[in-house]
């Protein structure tokens, strides 16, 4: 995918919320922002907070939650947590959310 130029005025995670770019296409910005003058942090280049991409770099899967974060304006902990309760019935994304819930409490990232 090449991006356009009013893309790269926007970001990734602005991109997903307006329709505009896919979950899967992180990869094309993370280019483009490696062929550009890289002044600016790549996290911020994404739409991520500092934390959110180094929770994106060590749990892909991830991103779909952090996606939702930034959509509701609430901490990817809130999403989460929502969505062990209301998917407990769907046992893979149920498993999903409850490994990724798990691993940021290990990690001392959630708040």
């Amino acid at each position: 995918m090449q991006l356009t130029e009013e893309k790269s005025m926007s970001n990734f995670v602005r991109d997903c919320l307006n329709g505009d770019a896919l979950l899967d296409e992180i990869d094309d910005y993370i280019d483009q922002w490696h062929d550009g003058d890289g002044n600016e942090p790549i996290y911020n280049f994404l739409g991520l907070t500092e934390k959110e991409y180094s929770m994106w770099v060590q749990k892909p899967d991830i991103l779909p939650f952090l996606v939702t974060a930034h959509k509701e304006n609430s901490k990817v902990e809130d999403i989460l947590s929502r969505t062990v309760l209301s998917m407990a019935a769907r046992s893979d994304y149920f498993d999903r959310a409850r490994q990724l819930e798990q691993w940021l409490k290990q990690k001392g990232l959630w708040d």
